[in-house]
């Protein structure tokens, strides 16, 4: 897969924006990294879109910035140019994407169905857009659909919301999920970025789902070898994303002590011990 798409999926939530003014470009993108989602699907269909991407790309470079509603290959051209790392349609238009693959431009065409996603592999690609998410059947179609197509993954978009953001995500075939309610048009219209900020990093912890467990040790967690007194467990609804999270806070991993059930990261312990005892993330059961 794609490294552009391995970071949306440790992301974990793309907020979808649309902006008027160019502006709000940049106290948006510093909210939205603050928050915890140093990614934006910028929204194509206003004048200030172009601008806004080149403005979230100069002023925060490790930022994940990308184009959404691209339609036109002169629209996947601008984009680019103002510095978009992928690029996201409604729908799935094979000159678009074909135009995205010959240059090497990550893309996720939208699919609601199961002769999309044939259309989506037929064009070589292992990632697509769910849209609209809830109005096609939500998760259980996702579900439905990745059984015979099982190299597919999905990043739902549309009526996602903080509610029901983990019944998507906790689905192995989903990358992502794509969602506005952090950055509704009238926050960014009023200029309220320490709304958006807070919203967004309620999201983030609602999908990370953090807990401390009280014991000290948890049978088959214990590393004799690491600490004699027993780890503090933390518990998480995703490792891996619970990992990037961390890490753009300073936080260090030992992954050479990681624990997978198939490709999915199931534990793993931090670098730095704590009052002398090891700390170890793992997912919540």
């Amino acid at each position: 897969m794609d490294e552009i798409l391995k970071r949306i999926g440790k992301i974990g939530i793309v907020p979808v924006v649309v902006l008027q003014d160019a502006k709000d470009a940049k106290p948006l993108a510093n909210a939205l990294c603050e928050g915890g989602l140093p990614c934006a699907e910028v929204t194509f269909r206003t004048a200030a879109a172009q601008e806004s991407i080149r403005i979230m790309t100069e002023e925060f470079p490790h930022m994940l910035v990308g184009a959404g509603t691209v339609l036109t290959t002169e629209q996947v051209d601008r984009a680019v140019n103002a510095g978009a790392k992928f690029i996201v349609s409604p729908g799935l238009n094979p000159k678009v994407v074909r135009y995205c693959i010959e240059r090497g431009i990550p893309v996720t065409p939208g699919t609601s169905n199961p002769s999309d996603v044939e259309q989506a592999m037929e064009l070589g690609l292992e990632v697509v857009k769910f849209f609209p998410a809830e109005a096609s059947g939500g998760i259980l179609m996702i579900q439905s659909m990745a059984a015979p197509y099982t190299k597919m993954k999905f990043m739902p978009t549309g009526g996602i919301q903080i509610s029901n953001m983990n019944s998507y995500l906790t689905f192995p075939k989903v990358l992502a999920c794509g969602g506005s309610w952090m950055v509704k048009n009238e926050l960014i219209e009023a200029g309220k970025f320490d709304t958006i900020k807070k919203l967004t990093k309620e999201a983030v912890m609602k999908m990370l789902g953090f807990q401390l467990f009280d014991s000290f040790f948890i049978e088959g967690l214990k590393h004799s070898d690491l600490n004699e007194k027993g780890d503090i467990v933390v518990g998480t609804n995703y490792v891996e994303r619970a990992v990037y999270y961390l890490e753009s806070r300073g936080v260090k991993f030992d992954m050479e002590s990681a624990k997978y059930e198939g490709e999915t990261m199931t534990g793993i312990y931090l670098k730095d011990k704590i009052a002398g005892f090891s700390v170890y993330l793992m997912q919540n059961k």
